[in-house]
């Protein structure tokens, strides 16, 4: 049963014995000696246990490294959204401090509880019964309509995002600025990508919270019941339309298992996983948008991830990337861009 990502050894790039020191400081009653492993995975921000004997934590940082985006890593947007929708009924974890000094372990950082449970990174989800599958899906979609649901104003978030109806121009010269600082090498695909979308923009949708990197890895189930019990890692979220979840959420079921954990190709009905549109459908009965998915929507997600993956393979280059695997996200980029293309190829675009 796969549990929350395991630990791994690596060199600190910052000194323990200060962190233990202010954590002593800040947190009353911490007991026993810090415990301080470096968490498997991600390709971002790095992530670290924090354990003491009574106290099970979870450190979020930036990146050290010449070759970060400006806008990326913001670890105090994280810690934010995470304060905002505390007591809401979108499952988060529990924050605990947030450090802006750069001082103590060389970037700002936040602190938040460990929760036990499962993460499960593969969207066939080998690690469950296949009578948990379907369950599984449905949550997400549940958690998902939720999340979309939150007042975002009410809870303090009127100037998380710019919520107008200029996103996807916005974030496609975002995308492009980014293609060109950290790109691998050339790619005739994500240039075709480049060229499509911003000249098939979608009508203006309503104004949400969303994640940006809304995938099973990034949601916490239940140690035992096929139910999400947190949404990890806020880096992307910002205020926007929420198709652009749904379809980051769905773009899996274009992307084959070799491709970043995809089903394209699968026995979807022998593995007990919905169709997408069984997806969507329950999206939507449980008070998602009712907006449909579009050719461009999709596109833009695979295009978006495509462009993220070549930027974890420049960091990797540059030894910035959170992960040791940086390497194989670079290599999978030009393959996300071309199911892009073939998204729109399928549909005569």
């Amino acid at each position: 049963m796969a549990r929350a990502p395991a630990a791994v050894s690596a060199p600190l790039e910052f000194s323990a014995e200060r962190l233990q020191a202010y954590l002593r400081r800040e947190i009353p009653g911490l007991e026993g000696q810090m415990r301080l492993e470096r968490v498997g995975g991600g390709q971002s921000n790095p992530t670290f246990y924090v354990s003491f004997d009574n106290r099970a934590l979870v450190l979020r940082k930036r990146p050290v490294g010449a070759n970060l985006l400006p806008f990326a890593h913001a670890v105090d947007r994280e810690y934010r959204i995470l304060n905002a929708l505390a007591g809401s009924d979108v499952p988060v974890p529990k924050t605990v401090l947030f450090c802006a000094s750069e001082d103590l372990i060389g970037t700002p950082f936040y602190l938040m509880e460990r929760l036990d449970g499962r993460i499960l990174t593969h969207f066939s989800l080998p690690e469950v019964r296949r009578e948990e599958r379907r369950a599984m899906y449905f949550s997400m979609a549940e958690t998902l309509a939720r999340l979309h649901g939150v007042d975002w104003a009410a809870r303090g978030l009127a100037d998380y995002g710019k919520p107008d109806k200029n996103y996807y121009a916005r974030q496609l010269v975002r995308l492009k600025k980014q293609w060109d600082m950290t790109k691998l090498e050339d790619n005739p695909d994500i240039d075709r990508l480049m060229d499509w979308l911003p000249r098939h923009l979608p009508p203006p949708e309503e104004t949400t919270v969303i994640h940006g990197d809304f995938r099973f890895g990034n949601l916490m189930f239940h140690a035992t019941e096929p139910r999400v019990i947190a949404i990890l890692d806020w880096e992307l979220s910002t205020l926007g339309p929420p198709l652009n979840d749904i379809a980051f959420s769905c773009m899996h079921w274009h992307t084959g298992p070799d491709e970043f954990g995809g089903i394209l190709g699968l026995d979807l009905e022998a593995l007990g996983i919905p169709t997408r549109e069984e997806y969507l459908d329950h999206y939507r009965l449980a008070g998602g948008s009712d907006r449909r998915l579009t050719v461009f929507h999709l596109a833009y997600a695979l295009c978006r991830i495509s462009i993220l993956f070549d930027g974890i393979g420049s960091r990797g280059r540059d030894g910035s990337a959170a992960g040791k695997e940086a390497a194989e996200y670079g290599a999978l980029a030009p393959r996300m861009a071309r199911r892009g293309v073939e998204v729109l190829e399928a549909a005569g675009a």
